[in-house]
């Protein structure tokens, strides 16, 4: 992906919200990246894993520019592709994973929402990301810390 992907970004504030199961390999990526952001003035990682309608009232507690959710998501694309996307574009996709859909959680949220969608290579009962999704995760997490 670009580099500059995130330049919407710079110098905001950004709740980044990691969703998925760690124990469905590929489907943990959010909560990978979330746990591997460090937390500064720009970046507040929150690792939300499979219940983010659990943190609602935490999320708009919590003070951002932006809400980024972090997930799996399948573009039908290569494993380890990755978009970032505002979360109007996003309409009732879920995963066997979530209750329900983003986009519809997200009307919940009193701030502007993003979603960085992962494309997932495996999502078998496993603890272990493939090779394409855990590299893709590693450049994210170094793009974000980078803003």
């Amino acid at each position: 992906m670009n580099d500059t992907i995130f330049h919407q970004f710079k110098h905001k504030k950004i709740l980044c919200a990691g969703i998925g199961n760690q124990l469905r390999r590929d489907d943990g990526v959010g909560v990978y990246i979330t746990r591997n952001l460090v937390h500064s003035e720009y970046i507040c990682p929150l690792c939300v894993e499979v219940s983010i309608e659990n943190y609602i009232g935490r999320i708009n507690q919590t003070y951002a520019d932006y809400l980024l959710l972090i997930d799996s998501m399948d573009f039908n694309e290569r494993p380890g592709y990755w978009n970032l996307l505002p979360i109007e574009k996003v309409q009732g996709i879920t995963t066997n994973t979530h209750n329900v859909s983003l986009d519809k959680v997200s009307e919940l949220f009193n701030k502007q929402t993003y979603i960085l969608g992962i494309q997932p290579g495996n999502l078998n009962f496993g603890e272990e990301m493939t090779d394409e999704v855990k590299r893709s995760a590693d450049n994210i997490i170094n793009q974000i810390q980078n803003i």
